[in-house]
């Protein structure tokens, strides 16, 4: 099993994200759509400018996702980095998400204008494979 390959695979197949941040001690994890770009080994989704998530990642950056399989299987990616604004304009991914999540366009159509464009860049992710086969990607 080559693991970049199993990884690149399940973040495009996989459309969401249990997304974990942390505030006064307590985690708190959302379930959130995504954009993963390859070539900058980032990961992009968007919230509401102005709710818990951002307050909690602008005062702790570092994050923890998994990712929520949606084919039947257990595969799925635990992954860890750091959570930023990005200085990309939500309207450069807007498109990549909605093909992964026909229904995301609902959420720009409802708040657009309040969405905020939010990268994380990757430190490490492990990969289970829905073969039982599991391994470690460090960025």
């Amino acid at each position: 099993m080559n693991l970049r390959n199993e990884f690149e695979r399940m973040m495009r197949e996989q459309n969401e994200i249990a997304l974990a941040t942390m505030s006064d001690g307590l985690p708190h994890v959302r379930i959130v759509n995504f954009y993963y770009d390859p070539a900058k080994h980032c990961v992009y989704f968007a919230t509401v400018k102005d709710n818990e998530k951002v307050a909690e990642l602008t005062a702790k950056p570092s994050t923890a996702f998994t990712t929520v399989p949606n084919n039947g299987t257990t595969e799925h990616i635990r992954a860890r980095g750091y959570a930023v604004k990005s200085s990309r304009p939500l309207t450069e991914i807007t498109d990549a998400i909605i093909e992964k999540t026909p229904r995301f366009q609902e959420t720009v159509n409802a708040v657009g204008a309040d969405l905020i464009l939010y990268e994380i860049k990757l430190y490490e992710a492990m990969v289970m494979a829905a073969r039982s086969d599991w391994g470690r990607i460090v960025f």
